[in-house]
């Protein structure tokens, strides 16, 4: 994993819905929360989506946008998008470059690894987390790296 407090790296990718997803074009306006799972439709994935859509108000508050990234095509992503009603969008990585680039490989480089990072408006790594198996845990310290950085919603 990418450290915490070290440049996110800048990239460019294509979307579910067919346009473009850099992460230069947050700087300076938005914290990023960046989460990489292994694949579309799988139960873990699906829970992990979902409890990042029903807490997607919560964690705007923060100044936040949400973007999901697995090696799934833009076209499995588009159907897993509007079967569980997300409203973030998600980045299609066949060659699994940000992948690699995330340091997100999983086990043999075969899977994705469920790994999730906080990037403040600077570009700055302020949380990278790794649960494969502890999907649960990712929303909670999302919400309080953005706590660390923004402080009370609304404020």
């Amino acid at each position: 994993m990418l450290k915490r407090g070290t440049q996110a790296p800048e990239f460019e990718a294509p979307l579910d819905d067919g346009g473009t997803f850099r992460l230069a074009d947050h700087r300076g306006k938005a914290n990023v929360v960046l989460y990489f799972y292994p694949r579309d439709f799988t139960p873990g994935c699906t829970r992990e989506a979902c409890a990042f859509r029903d807490n997607y108000d919560e964690l705007r508050a923060y100044g936040a946008v949400i973007a999901g990234v697995s090696a799934d095509d833009a076209a499995s992503h588009a159907a897993f998008r509007e079967r569980h009603a997300l409203p973030f969008p998600l980045i299609a990585d066949p060659q699994r470059e940000i992948i690699r680039l995330y340091d997100a490989d999983g086990i043999f480089g075969i899977m994705t690894a469920r790994v999730t990072y906080v990037i403040d408006r600077a570009g700055v790594i302020r949380a990278a987390l790794r649960h494969d198996f502890a999907i649960g845990r990712h929303l909670p310290e999302v919400r309080a790296a953005l706590r660390e950085i923004e402080g009370a919603p609304g404020n």
